[in-house]
């Protein structure tokens, strides 16, 4: 059994929110382009939009060991399909994702300081991460 920090579980769960309003925008735009992977459920048939439609997108904890930003959230955008996507539809729909979770972020924890920065490769959320 696990127990959790309720900061924690707050901060997850209102981080949870602003990933699922970009998975729906995404959804939206997006969805009927490429065929689901046979084995991922149509969108609304789960629970948890993470584990249905055509997008997965969210956030890993990391310390940051090695990184420029240190310590963050490391946003990650997966598309559930066999089909080949081109680099540049990826990439139109990355530039969107960071977009919308600058604005999201903002809109949600107007009380924190937060920013989605480049790291490397990979974009970041940065700031306030206090309990």
């Amino acid at each position: 059994m696990s127990v959790q920090h309720p900061g924690v579980a707050e901060w997850e769960a209102r981080l949870k929110a602003v990933f699922d309003r970009i998975d729906d925008h995404l959804e939206e735009k997006y969805g009927t382009r490429y065929p689901l992977h046979p084995n991922r459920a149509s969108r609304g048939q789960t629970s948890n939009k993470e584990q249905d439609g055509l997008f997965d997108v969210g956030a890993a904890f990391t310390a940051g060991f090695g990184s420029e930003r240190g310590r963050g959230y490391v946003v990650e955008t997966r598309m559930v399909t066999l089909d080949p996507v081109p680099d540049q539809v990826r990439s139109e729909i990355h530039r969107e994702v960071v977009t919308m979770l600058a604005n999201e972020l903002s809109r949600e924890f107007p009380e924190r300081e937060l920013s989605v920065e480049q790291d490397g490769d990979i974009f970041k959320i940065t700031g306030d991460l206090s309990l």
